[in-house]
């Protein structure tokens, strides 16, 4: 009799054993557990740590509710200005309500992927070739919008969109290319006729001076002398300007000191 009970406890403590091991599940921290009892939905949500299911009737799902990471792959279209490119993308996204993600969708990562593949289509259609080149914030918050709409219903929310890269064909770079050397080329000859106009202003304000005094002018005379000068192998051509002869003339004709003047003769 001993021995019968001793085998039925140690039969039934198998089982219960066997029972706890189908029935036993860990919900990591990052993770909501989804309970199907027979297809329906059971409860609430599984928080994470130990619990329990009833065997062979309960299937649980596990959500990840981490930030994913999805890459959106190179779209091509044609721009509002009817200029032809690529364009890539990623999406940042995590799911907030996990019943939702399980119960509303097939499966929530295809169908952001390829509603962010529409998105994308559908913003470089709508945009001008310098907008998806300099004003992507814009782009990206109405991506973002025109993708978080319909992913509510899923029980997932859109973090971030980011436009990563727009491919042009390698005509349009080499217009580009063309663009902007000419446009830098204007501005380079502005600032160089805006230089000669400054320089013509300041040479007509010490020619001006230099009129006043005659002196000045043969003063320079002698600096530029002395600066080609310094260059021993150049070879120096010395003007002799004509307001440096009125100007030894009018010296010539001043009387020294104690000498009669013709007239006073």
């Amino acid at each position: 009799m001993l021995e019968e009970l001793l085998t039925v406890a140690v039969a039934a403590g198998a089982a219960g054993a066997v029972y706890l091991a189908a029935a036993a599940r860990v919900v990591k921290q990052y993770e909501r557990g989804v309970v199907l009892r027979l297809g329906r939905l059971r409860g609430t949500v599984r928080p994470p740590g130990f619990t329990l299911i009833v065997p062979v009737v309960d299937r649980i799902h596990k959500v990840n509710l981490q930030i994913v990471t999805m890459p959106v792959p190179a779209q091509e279209g044609i721009t509002r200005d009817n200029v032809t490119v690529k364009v890539d993308a990623v999406v940042y996204f995590r799911v907030v309500d996990a019943a939702a993600a399980i119960i509303n969708v097939e499966d929530y990562r295809f169908a952001v992927s390829q509603m962010a593949q529409t998105s994308l289509r559908s913003i470089i259609g709508k945009s001008d070739l310098d907008d998806l080149l300099s004003n992507r914030e814009k782009l990206n918050q109405g991506l973002e919008l025109m993708i978080d709409s319909p992913a509510v219903g899923w029980g997932v929310q859109i973090d971030r969109v980011e436009i990563k890269d727009v491919s042009l064909p390698d005509t349009m770079k080499r217009s580009m290319a063309r663009q902007a050397e000419a446009d830098r080329e204007r501005r380079a000859r502005i600032i160089n006729a805006d230089a000669e106009l400054q320089a013509s202003r300041k040479l007509a304000e010490a020619a001006q001076q230099m009129s006043d005094t005659p002196a000045a002018l043969q003063l320079r005379l002698l600096q530029t002398v002395v600066a080609v000068a310094a260059e021993k192998n150049s070879t120096l051509v010395l003007p002799f300007p004509v307001e440096l002869l009125r100007f030894l003339e009018k010296a010539q004709e001043q009387p020294r000191p104690g000498q009669l003047t013709p007239r006073q003769e």
